[in-house]
């Protein structure tokens, strides 16, 4: 059990998926590499997700991950987790590529002490979304129905392996996918029914869209219960019954409409002992990371009285018992 302290929370790297000068950044120098990740160890930060749009970790050369592993050393930046973005293992035209890129990702997460692999069935970005000011705002990928059981097929395969080596997959909340809403996500998790895979309950994916939602924490109470590794981010949300009319936009933690001291510490009740992942669009994106990494920290201090409750085996059961029921 972690402490307030040395509790793993991860910067999401979002530097994106090329240098200046257009070149692919798993292609760029080391230096490129060492330039921005400085950033992120002197704002405090003491773990990364390299999630994959960054630096496709699993198609890295054995020299280049080799380089990779020992800047990350000498900057002494751990990896929390590795998330996986718009790789959907049921894409009916790269679901088998992609399938394989993350057995190799699980593979180099457990050598880089990762506990945790983050997949979602999100695909690309439709033109329209990527037009948009935000790109939730334009209508995405809805996933068939008919290509659930494959998904559960091979959640399960990647679940096998992750076990193998030490590793847990995390399934990422998002909408319209098999995971769209807590009903969903917590259906699929049923389903695939291995020990190795919790979910992701991103929440902030839903909370930011301009159609109807319910109340967060009605939300966060269905899904927390069976989390393992948590994207946090937080947004303004405003409502017009009258016309219809929705507006929302990225803010740091503490000033969005969900109240993560409330909804951290209930995760702490319900048994929740995962990395969390910083995550922020749009601004200085790691400054605001960095000020919700310590927003994060204080209100696990706040709560030590659970955390060492739960570290010396006296924490009460009831509040999961009661969930998961």
């Amino acid at each position: 059990m972690f402490t307030a302290e040395n509790w793993p929370i991860a910067c999401k790297i979002n530097f994106g998926p090329t240098d200046d000068d257009g070149t692919p950044i798993g292609s760029a120098p080391v230096g490129t590499w060492e330039e921005q990740l400085l950033q992120v160890a002197e704002l405090g930060f003491r773990h990364i997700d390299p999630m994959d749009d960054w630096i496709p970790i699993a198609d890295l050369s054995e020299p280049r991950y080799r380089e990779f592993r020992a800047l990350l050393e000498r900057l002494g930046l751990g990896v929390a987790a590795i998330s996986i973005g718009r790789n959907s293992v049921v894409d009916r035209d790269q679901g088998a590529r992609n399938l394989a890129t993350i057995h190799r990702t699980i593979d180099r997460a457990a050598d880089l002490g990762a506990t945790i692999v983050n997949i979602g069935f999100q695909q690309a970005l439709a033109p329209e979304q990527k037009t948009a000011l935000w790109f939730w705002l334009a209508p995405g990928h809805v996933d068939d129905p008919a290509l659930r059981p494959l998904a559960i097929e091979r959640v399960r395969d990647l679940a096998d392996h992750a076990q193998r080596v030490g590793v847990q997959i995390s399934l990422e909340m998002y909408e319209d996918t098999y995971c769209g809403t807590p009903e969903d996500a917590v259906a699929f998790w049923r389903d695939v029914d291995h020990s190795a895979v919790g979910l992701n309950p991103d929440i902030g994916n839903l909370i930011r869209l301009h159609r109807p939602m319910p109340d967060y924490r009605t939300m966060y109470d269905a899904v927390l219960p069976y989390a393992n590794y948590w994207h946090i981010k937080n947004y303004l949300r405003d409502e017009d019954p009258a016309t219809g009319a929705y507006f929302s936009a990225p803010v740091p933690l503490e000033y969005g409409v969900v109240d993560y001291r409330t909804v951290i510490r209930r995760a702490l009740r319900l048994g929740y002992a995962g990395p969390f992942m910083t995550e922020h669009y749009g601004s200085d994106w790691l400054g605001v990371g960095a000020r919700n990494a310590e927003y994060i920290r204080s209100v696990l201090r706040g709560a030590r009285t659970v955390i060492d409750a739960r570290r010396n085996g006296t924490a009460s059961r009831s509040d999961r018992a009661a969930a998961i029921a």
